[in-house]
């Protein structure tokens, strides 16, 4: 099994981070094209990266302000069973963001392309939470 981690920091409060990473309206602005669900756990999550790509995952962990997981079931090969979570670490002036992607079945090329494409969807959701930065879709990996 291969996992991916990212921590940095993001400079406000858990429950701003924590609305953008766990609310369909909020992972809009910095990962998916669309995603629809019911905040919670055991709730199910849909997303939508293209025509081809339509993606599904359960809530599997639901901490307010503190811890959000999702358990991708409806993917491709190798995202089916991984699992993607924030933990968040009040820091009183910013909040520390723990990132992991993980059960990767293999470092393979998809996983090294996934954590390169993570590194820059996270570096997103950092924009939009300080400076309301929002970057179309499209254009996502080119900025």
């Amino acid at each position: 099994m291969a996992n991916i981690f990212h921590y940095f920091p993001i400079n406000a409060s858990p429950e701003k981070v924590f609305e953008t990473i766990s609310t369909p309206e909020g992972i809009n602005n910095w990962w998916s094209i669309e995603s629809r669900g019911t905040t919670g756990l055991g709730e199910v999550y849909e997303f939508v990266f293209g025509e081809e790509y339509h993606w599904a995952g359960v809530v599997s962990k639901y901490n307010p302000c503190t811890e959000f997981e999702l358990t991708f079931n409806k993917s491709d090969d190798d995202w089916d069973g991984s699992k993607v979570g924030f933990w968040l670490i009040d820091k009183n002036t910013y909040t520390q963001v723990e990132f992991y992607h993980t059960g990767w079945p293999e470092a393979n090329e998809h996983y090294r392309i996934s954590n390169y494409c993570w590194a820059m969807y996270l570096r997103l959701l950092k924009r939009f939470i300080e400076y309301n930065e929002f970057v179309p879709y499209e254009l996502r990996l080119e900025v």
